[in-house]
């Protein structure tokens, strides 16, 4: 065991990400029921949806879980209120400051982790009360920071930054992966793409069997005007390189964005026209699995490299 696996009363220090339009009960009991903490994404579900979901994972396991909540979120009051009604017992934040929630939802026994893309903001998580940091590189899908700092560069930095017990996210996809990030001073990772694209996800069928057949640069950063996002190369993706080669303006670009293009892209699997989020680590990932065999095939693969690693000596 580690303070990652005692923070949360979790067998494997393995957390999914609380992805839009993929993490919904389903997925998330699933991973809890293997071992790891599953998270529900509170961004892309309206209270009342969320409020559904939160009943369904009660049903669905008894095993440690939690939300994800984008502190951005336009119904923040109703969320937080659905949370300590429905006593939940584990939040990550992430998308803002952690002061404002953070020490109610921890005056009702809520442990509290958020997400952050720097040393700076991970700081800010110590300086907040938070009970762990997600430091995230920017080989993750969806929303990134704009330092664009790499998970190999940003876990060391953010390590020897903070003494909080500390998760790595943003390409991690393999047992070997997760060992990188172990070595580096990371005491769990959190694993979005690999998740995402599961049996157990939400994501269209059509969004997975695409994702699927990426291969390295088929995902880029964009929309940096608005907030910097990894998403695939498509018809949407070139009409914004397109504006912003252009010199459009954050408003321009908002308005080309419109409303619900996630939800087209990866719930609804338009795959030319909508927003199509996913992780570099897609281009690692050719098959679509259940979530018990991608965990038992990572831990496998923790173990055999670790156990490689002791006989290299220098």
């Amino acid at each position: 065991m580690n303070r990652i696996t005692k923070l949360f009363g979790i067998r494997y220090p393995m957390i999914s990400g609380g992805m839009v339009w993929c993490s919904g009960w389903r997925l998330a009991s699933a991973v809890s029921n293997h071992g790891g903490l599953g998270l529900l994404g509170a961004g892309s579900m309206h209270p009342e949806t969320l409020e559904e979901h939160i009943r369904k994972m009660h049903r669905a396991t008894d095993k440690p879980w939690g939300i994800n909540v984008p502190l951005l979120y336009p119904e923040m009051d109703r969320i937080i209120e659905i949370i300590l009604r429905e006593k939940v017992k584990i939040v990550f934040t992430s998308a803002g400051s952690p002061k404002k929630w953070t020490p109610l939802l921890q005056r009702n026994k809520i442990k509290v982790v958020h997400v952050v893309s720097s040393t700076a903001f991970a700081r800010k998580c110590e300086e907040a009360g938070c009970d762990a940091v997600v430091a995230e590189g920017f080989e993750a899908g969806g929303h990134n920071g704009r330092e664009e700092t790499t998970t190999l560069t940003l876990i060391p930095q953010v390590r020897r930054a903070v003494s909080l017990p500390l998760i790595a996210a943003g390409g991690i996809a393999s047992g070997r992966g997760m060992l990188a990030a172990m070595a580096l001073g990371a005491e769990g990772v959190q694993i979005g793409t690999r998740f995402a694209l599961s049996e157990e996800s939400s994501a269209h069928e059509r969004f997975k069997q695409k994702c699927i057949t990426l291969d390295e640069g088929d995902t880029i950063l964009s929309l940096k005007e608005l907030s910097p996002t990894r998403l695939i190369r498509n018809e949407f993706y070139r009409q914004v390189e397109q504006a912003e080669n252009a010199g459009a303006s954050a408003e321009e670009i908002a308005q080309l964005l419109g409303r619900g293009r996630a939800k087209r892209g990866i719930f609804e699997g338009e795959l030319d026209e909508g927003e199509l989020e996913i992780g570099q680590a897609a281009s690692m990932i050719r098959t679509v699995e259940p979530v018990g065999q991608i965990m038992a095939q990572m831990i496998a693969e923790y173990n055999a490299a670790a156990d490689g690693l002791t006989e290299i000596r220098f």
